[in-house]
């Protein structure tokens, strides 16, 4: 399946513990490197998946000048598009809070970007998953806040925690996705990298 892949050493470029955990998923080798401080801005005219992508690539970039010959780097980036707006981690609990009450009773979406760069190629994607939130309380809201602090979470919440089992009505798209990381499209992607090699 992805026997070519093993003449590359992987490496997971996140310090996400949940693209740990989901990409462990597909019985692969890799291992975790996460460069601290890398600039997440983009640029104003963005819209959509193309923020996420265009970060993904930007991580990506940050880790080359030091990749070896025989590494195969994934970087991601994921983000909650709602109203038009961009929603990336919260900067605090208020922030969370307001966020989550915007998302409460909507539909919005929820892109990742993905780059699979070694020294001779980069290949790049976004997937993308509808999220239909019910209406949550303030108290709920509150709640999930002050005992889950999703502060490393785009939208501020974790489709896998407690705001996922009581607030998502219905997702179109990835779960895993949601989660931060679309495993099967990045599977699919890593296939074609192993034909090539």
């Amino acid at each position: 399946m992805l026997d070519n892949i093993k003449n590359y050493k992987i490496v997971l470029a996140s310090a996400s513990p949940r693209r740990k955990e989901l990409l462990q998923g597909l019985d692969l080798s890799f291992q975790v490197k996460a460069l601290p401080c890398i600039d997440e801005s983009y640029p104003d005219n963005l819209s959509g998946g193309d923020i996420p992508l265009y970060i993904s690539k930007k991580k990506a970039d940050a880790y080359r000048p030091q990749m070896a010959d025989d590494e195969l780097v994934i970087t991601a980036d994921t983000i909650v598009w709602s109203g038009g707006v961009a929603l990336g981690k919260p900067t605090d609990a208020a922030d969370a809070c307001n966020m989550l009450q915007s998302l409460s009773g909507h539909t919005h979406s929820v892109y990742t970007g993905v780059t699979i760069t070694t020294k001779k190629e980069q290949y790049c994607f976004v997937a993308k998953s509808d999220v239909r939130f019910a209406l949550l309380t303030d108290e709920e809201i509150t709640y999930y806040v002050e005992k889950y602090k999703p502060m490393d979470k785009a939208g501020s919440y974790g489709a896998q925690e407690w705001i996922g089992y009581i607030g998502v009505e219905n997702i179109e798209g990835s779960y895993f996705n949601v989660m931060g990381l679309p495993v099967q499209r990045l599977y699919k992607e890593l296939k074609k990298i192993a034909a090539r090699s």
